[in-house]
């Protein structure tokens, strides 16, 4: 495997929206996702995808801060996204929306938090024990780490 994309929300995050009067002013990320991230850098590139555009700046804010670029790209474009940069064969996608079960199954290998959409995760490879946001990251970092030898 050559490249690990996390969707955000939902995965990174609890998946929740905090508005005010003044729009979306926050989301929850969870613990120690970036520490388990930082075990996979260098063994494999990481990457993170986002559809929110209202909620970009937030969630560029904390993938920036863990040392990662964030990119908008819509769920319905993420296949065609992946295979410009990789062979989907080598591609590990972590995703959990209702729009996600074909982008889990064009990928080499799929993992889904344990409370995404059920037809995601019905189709994905592994799904973890924890929730978006609630540590379902760094699960899924030490299992791609001990199935892929990284």
């Amino acid at each position: 495997m050559k490249a690990f994309v996390l969707d955000v929300d939902g995965v990174l995050t609890d998946g929740r929206y905090y508005y005010t009067e003044k729009g979306k002013i926050m989301k929850a990320f969870g613990a120690d996702d970036n520490d388990a991230l930082k075990m996979l850098r260098g063994k494999i590139e990481i990457s993170f995808v986002t559809g929110d555009e209202r909620g970009f700046m937030i969630s560029k804010r904390r993938v920036n801060d863990m040392g990662y670029c964030l990119e908008i790209v819509p769920v319905a474009e993420r296949i065609k996204w992946m295979k410009e940069r990789w062979d989907l064969k080598d591609v590990i996608y972590m995703g959990d929306g209702i729009l996600d079960p074909p982008v889990l199954k064009a990928v080499g290998y799929s993992i889904c938090p344990s409370d995404g959409f059920y037809k995601a995760r019905g189709v994905a490879n592994y799904v973890t024990q924890h929730g978006g946001g609630h540590r379902a990251v760094a699960e899924a970092c030490l299992h791609v780490q001990e199935k892929f030898g990284l």
